[in-house]
């Protein structure tokens, strides 16, 4: 304050006929006392009087906010020393409030011993206020999912010393340590042969890859994981029929019917339940405790908390001021980046203008910052499982590429978010079971329309005879990041009808999923047959099957079931003979079986189109403007992964495979029931309660394990644990994630 009074004219701290040395310096630290004190009492009344206020306009908001506290506090001063007109205000209250974000985050995030000694004070200080006596004896666990990261793309990242907080939880040393190897149950980096000679400390987790369904993406997956189904849900958007609308996956209202499909099918209310948070995801889970869920961000009214998480991190002034100059320093950083490559003529490139640098300091800036917020809470608050996605890495693989050095540089981040998200569990009022985990990969290659001039709609045109527009539109890129801010603006997320509605109805709506593409006819209630198709448009299905963007086609015939076509006339019929060659056999094994299940939903469209793939350099086509996407067959972006505790019991046989997301919620069940009966104290009524469900219905998931053991299904023993364990100690209510960390630091924990 002292400085910024000598540089700023309009900013004074000494009355007109002048003032000691001392004087001043007392009249500055009654300011900045006066100014912490208001900012301590009346900032938070300020921001629950402004939960009507659009999340992100908050932010911009604080500035203001922030200074005219600081001119309340001048004003307090004696005499009339401080004085400050309001645009000075606004500037000198923005980097106070920056240096003590600095200074703070220096010492509570870079110097571990002054970090633990802040949060024993935290802790120290509610354990005064606080009556409870111990904290839960039983762990919690923390699932963090890294949107979009495969399996291969973690293994180099810490092979290349990107990600060193996973890398020691694997055991590996750094860049010098061989990747994991990645068989049944998992792998440990520096084991495997040709491992450098520097030896790691001893791994605390396994890596296990896992297959997705044919829907590769965020809306399949993480319907699965949390709910258990993800049946009928045939890609990231279709048209449905009977109800004439096109299903979002990161549409609120879409979200909220499927979640509630999924619901009832498995009569499950989700993984979260039971004093479970879920944080930035699309689907709540279940959880009580709810923050940026875009199944939420539908719901209007007292209930609806969906932006609750962004709320309770700026209701900090620092963190406010903090994340706006490190969103635009990203934004730069993108504008530099896209510049770069432009004038390099980099390839495959997309475009990356527009509003796209902020959506990407969107996703990698404040919505990385507002979830490890609200999962640090959920930690001292004692929650019993936590939910989380980190979409940072995903947005910008979309547009920069997979391995991209962008890409490497968010995993450099994501990765030390994860070191402050376990510092913290050292101080929670429980321990705590990481689980890192990922809902697909991403699959590099350029786009359809880049290759061939045209996109998947002009090639459906061009084959019902329909004229073609002599310029190709491209394709709405529906990343998640978009979504979710247009969710915190309190802007509907819905996305160009025009691009889904055909002029007639006769005409075919054509709909894009990465590098999976959707032809319906509306104007036919059912599904269209192959032999419907070939009557109304002849050259329609030789003209997709033969392209050399197209891997296959899958189609319903009236006479030999589920169809799938490949270029030359060839064709595989899978209820007849779906392991003999044909057009499904670059894609890898499951994959005949994965098409199968598609083939059985309700919704699937009359033609389901997979682009082309090159399983030499694991390339893709993607039907959207992305040169990293997800969402079909082919590649990267069909094996994520999850890296899991050694303390929980390995998620598959050995010689297994993990096949399905759905298997993965069995997986994860099984572990939140495990972690109920440790703790020696176990009511069995009460786990009962909570674990009521947990052997529901989900869907065709299997684990595959080798061939002389067979396929070990959701439902089995060696999946789902006995829903007789208890967990006695999962705190019922307890103080709501919706203020910063500080204010939920409960004791510290004793075990």
């Amino acid at each position: 304050m002292l400085v910024l009074a000598g540089i700023l004219p309009d900013f004074k701290l000494q009355s007109d006929d002048g003032d000691s040395a001392t004087r001043i310096a007392i009249t500055a630290a009654l300011g900045a006392g006066a100014f912490g004190l208001l900012s301590a009492l009346v900032w938070p009344l300020l921001v629950r009087a402004l939960l009507l206020v659009p999340a992100l306009v908050l932010g911009l908001l604080n500035f203001f906010l922030n200074g005219s506290l600081l001119l309340l506090a001048l004003r307090l001063i004696p005499d009339g020393r401080g004085d400050a007109n309001a645009e000075t205000a606004v500037v000198v209250a923005a980097v106070m409030s920056a240096v003590a974000s600095a200074t703070g985050g220096a010492l509570a995030v870079r110097d571990d011993d002054a970090y633990r000694r802040r949060l024993y004070r935290l802790a120290d200080r509610r354990r005064r206020r606080a009556t409870a006596a111990q904290g839960p004896s039983t762990p919690g666990i923390l699932f963090l999912q890294l949107d979009g990261v495969g399996h291969d793309v973690l293994r180099e990242a810490v092979s290349k010393g990107l990600m060193p907080t996973v890398a020691r939880w694997l055991g590996a040393t750094g860049p010098t340590t061989a990747p994991a190897r990645a068989t049944g149950t998992g792998a440990v980096a520096g084991t495997g042969p040709g491992a450098g000679a520097e030896t790691g400390p001893p791994p605390t987790h396994r890596l296990t890859p896992w297959r997705t369904d044919w829907s590769s993406q965020t809306g399949a997956s993480q319907l699965a994981i949390l709910h258990g189904s993800n049946f009928d849900v045939p890609a990231f958007r279709w048209y449905e029929k009977d109800t004439g609308e096109v299903m979002v996956s990161n549409r609120p209202a879409s979200a909220v019917e499927l979640q509630r499909r999924a619901v009832a099918r498995t009569g499950d209310p989700g993984l979260l339940a039971d004093d479970g948070a879920s944080r930035g995801n699309l689907f709540s889970g279940g959880a009580d405790q709810l923050a940026l869920v875009l199944s939420m961000a539908a719901r209007r009214g007292k209930r609806n908390r969906s932006r609750a998480g962004y709320f309770a991190y700026f209701s900090d002034p620092a963190n406010a001021v903090r994340t706006a100059l490190s969103f635009v320093a990203e934004v730069g950083r993108e504008i530099g980046e896209s510049t770069r490559a432009r004038l390099r003529k980099r390839r495959p490139r997309v475009s990356r203008g527009g509003l796209y640098p902020f959506i990407r300091a969107f996703a990698t800036v404040v919505e990385r910052d507002v979830v490890v917020a609200a999962v640090i809470g959920d930690m001292l608050a004692g929650r019993a499982a936590v939910y989380a996605d980190l979409v940072a890495y995903d947005e910008v693989a979309h547009h920069s590429g997979p391995t991209s050095g962008d890409a490497e540089r968010v995993l450099r981040r994501l990765d030390r978010s994860l070191a402050l998200i376990e510092q913290v569990a050292d101080h929670a009022p429980r321990r705590y079971r990481i689980v890192l985990l990922s809902d697909h990969g991403q699959s590099p290659g350029e786009t359809f329309r880049a290759r061939y001039g045209l996109s998947l709609a002009d090639l459906v045109r061009a084959g019902c005879g329909l004229p073609v527009p002599r310029r190709a539109r491209r394709t709405h890129s529906g990343a998640e990041a978009r979504s979710a801010v247009r969710a915190a603006l309190r802007r509907p997320v819905e996305e160009g009808t025009d691009e889904h509605r055909p002029g007639r109805r006769a005409e075919p709506i054509v709909l894009a999923s990465g590098n999976l593409g959707l032809v319906s006819f509306p104007d036919v209630p059912h599904r269209m047959t192959r032999e419907e198709i070939d009557r109304r448009h002849p050259a329609l299905l030789p003209t997709l099957a033969n392209h050399p963007g197209v891997g296959f086609l899958l189609v319903r015939s009236a006479e030999h079931g589920p169809l799938v076509l490949g270029a030359r006339g060839a064709e595989t019929r899978l209820d007849e003979d779906p392991d003999g060659p044909g057009p499904l056999d670059d894609f890898g094994p499951g994959a005949a079986d994965a098409v199968r299940r598609t083939d059985s939903f309700p919704h699937t469209a009359d033609i389901m189109v997979n682009s082309w793939y090159d399983p030499e350099d694991g390339e893709v086509l993607a039907f959207e403007e992305q040169i990293g996407s997800h969402g079909g067959l082919g590649g990267a972006q069909s094996r994520p992964f999850l890296l899991s505790p050694l303390a929980l019991s390995p998620p598959v046989p050995d010689g297994g495979e993990l096949v399905g997301a759905e298997a993965v919620h069995a997986v994860l069940r099984r572990w939140r029931e495990e972690e109920c009966g440790h703790g020696g104290q176990m009511k069995s009524a009460e786990c009962a309660t909570s674990t009521a469900g947990a052997t529901s219905t989900v869907g065709t998931a299997e684990i595959v394990v080798g061939p002389d053991v067979g396929p070990v299904t959701a439902s089995d023993p060696a999946v789902t644990a006995s829903t007789g364990a208890a967990d006695d100690c999962l705190p019922q209510g307890g103080p709501p994630t919706a203020f910063p960390a500080a204010d939920h630091a409960v004791q510290d924990k004793t075990s």
